[in-house]
């Protein structure tokens, strides 16, 4: 696993795919730095890419905090079958369903739906075209679902359509930026495709 950066407060990292984010990443970094390690935000098992982790409650609780007021700035680089648009803004209406662990694009507000968006920058068109995401909100599956849903699955996500023999979907974290320490600090990795 790669570091690139820790302090007393914090370590960002690059989590691989393949770890789990709230059980795995953790239990591994403890066996590095030793001590107590807060998960702040999650990925989905089979995507990797930069995450942080708090290293106490108070710094648990500030970045917490950030997350919550919309402060940290989440960037993703995906491959997707077909060509999307030069760039856009999708704001859906998404229903997870938790036994079967998939989520839906809904046309009606209802009990569990919640309100999802994101912004979109194609980088390279292609049959296999890549795009940077940056997330407004952070829901389940959002960037997965919101373009499988246009009809641009992403490569390698059979979940939501993909007929390809790539393993994983091609879905990375690429950026996180943040208020920390009265800065704004910005973490970035390329993806391992």
């Amino acid at each position: 696993m790669k570091i690139l950066y820790f302090d007393n407060d914090i370590i960002v990292c690059v989590k691989p795919v393949g770890i789990d984010s709230e059980k795995g990443m953790p239990h591994e970094l403890k066996k590095e730095f030793g001590g107590e390690i807060f998960t702040l935000h999650r990925l989905d098992l089979n995507v990797g890419g930069v995450m942080v982790y708090a290293r106490n409650k108070k710094t648990a609780a500030e970045l917490s905090g950030v997350i919550q007021n919309n402060a940290m700035k989440k960037e993703y680089i995906a491959r997707v079958h077909g060509t999307p648009p030069e760039k856009g803004e999708w704001e859906d209406l998404l229903w997870k369903d938790s036994k079967r662990n998939k989520v839906y694009v809904v046309d009606r507000e209802r009990k569990g739906v919640k309100k999802a968006k994101l912004e979109f920058l194609t980088l390279n068109k292609g049959e296999l075209s890549e795009v940077l995401v940056l997330l407004h909100t952070g829901r389940s599956h959002q960037i997965r679902v919101q373009f499988a849903s246009r009809g641009y699955m992403l490569a390698g996500d059979h979940k939501y359509g993909a007929r390809d023999d790539i393993k994983a979907p091609m879905l990375w974290s690429f950026r996180l930026s943040f208020p920390y320490k009265n800065k704004l600090v910005s973490f970035e990795e390329k993806p391992i495709w």
